[in-house]
């Protein structure tokens, strides 16, 4: 919390130790200073937005499900734990140095990019989507669109007098997400989506498949201010 709130060069270990109720003796037993600390958060930031992005399963859909289904995770992250923003930032100032040192997240988004190419060549593969995109740089613009969003949120609700964390601007901006990313992936493909961007098939497979939000277990979404 202390990291997220402050970043790594604001955070002080005795204000960490304070919150979290422990000696320093007891804290640096464990870490052996307060940068492999703040490496330890770091990966623990990271593996909490893959595992909230694998939550929802892309195995088994159609090509175009999937990518709708990672945008909406992907955005969904970043208005519910808004504190991943503040990690990345704190860390691009400091030019992704401690990440570096990480090898756990890196490994996290290997496999990220693994499963997006294979969503993107099974798309080609079916003609619904154009060949040859990159699905790293496919990714980045995904997680830029709303990390974008979110990052700026307090600044644009000023300029622009609109709370951008209304229900519906938030609605709005996801369903913006996913149309934009469809567009471009589906655009000159062979057999290019009508309508609402379901296939046939999808769209069959939609009508069948039994409403998301009544599915049991999974996490409700949240759209209140944050």
């Amino acid at each position: 919390m202390e990291f997220a709130r402050r970043g790594y060069d604001g955070a002080r270990v005795d204000a960490i130790i304070a919150r979290a109720k422990i000696s320093k003796n007891l804290l640096y037993h464990h870490f052996s200073s307060k940068e492999e600390l703040y490496v330890k958060v770091l990966e623990r930031t990271y593996e909490a937005m893959r595992r909230r992005q694998e939550e929802i399963p892309l195995t088994g859909l159609e090509p175009v499900a999937a990518i709708r289904r990672l945008c909406d995770a992907t955005f969904q992250t970043f208005v519910e734990e808004p504190e991943v923003i503040v990690m990345m930032n704190s860390e691009n100032i400091h030019r992704g140095r401690h990440v570096a040192k990480s090898p756990i997240i890196r490994q996290l988004y290997s496999r990220l990019a693994g499963a997006v190419d294979a969503i993107l060549r099974e798309g080609e593969r079916k003609g619904v989507f154009r060949p040859g995109v990159d699905a790293i740089d496919l990714y980045i613009s995904i997680s830029a669109m709303g990390y974008f969003y979110i990052s700026n949120r307090f600044t644009l609700s000023m300029i622009f007098d609109r709370d951008l964390m209304r229900s519906d601007f938030l609605e709005q901006h996801r369903k913006t997400i996913i149309d934009m990313t469809l567009a471009y992936l589906t655009e000159g493909a062979p057999n290019r989506p009508q309508g609402d961007g379901d296939t046939p098939q999808e769209a069959s497979g939609r009508a069948t498949r039994p409403s998301e939000t009544a599915a049991p277990g999974r996490r409700k979404r949240v759209i209140a201010k944050v």
